[in-house]
């Protein structure tokens, strides 16, 4: 085998296994999207959460205003469909929508 044929086969390798990526990724979202909507159509999938606005200062802190709490309804999947941000996200942030 030649250094020629070596390198072509190492390019093939790494494409098949870019696309291959890219292509379970694509999957995964519909995937996602196609469980929330049954969820959906089912009266589930849907949480409502109370989450407090922040803004970012100067100093580079947050203030939050907890005199204004607010509800954010959000899905019970992977990744944000519908409008709707992920509530595994909205929980990881602590409840603070930074605006």
């Amino acid at each position: 085998m030649t250094t020629e044929e070596s390198t072509r086969r190492a390019v093939l390798a790494i494409v098949a296994a870019l696309v291959a990526l890219v292509v379970l990724s694509t999957l995964l979202y519909i995937g996602d999207a196609i469980v929330l909507r049954q969820r959906l159509a089912g009266g589930e999938g849907r949480e409502t959460l109370t989450v407090y606005l922040g803004t970012r200062l100067k100093s580079g802190k947050i203030e939050i205003f907890t005199d204004r709490p607010q509800r954010e309804v959000c899905a019970q999947a992977l990744f944000p469909h519908f409008g709707y941000r992920p509530c595994w996200y909205v929980r990881r942030t602590g409840g603070v929508k930074v605006i």
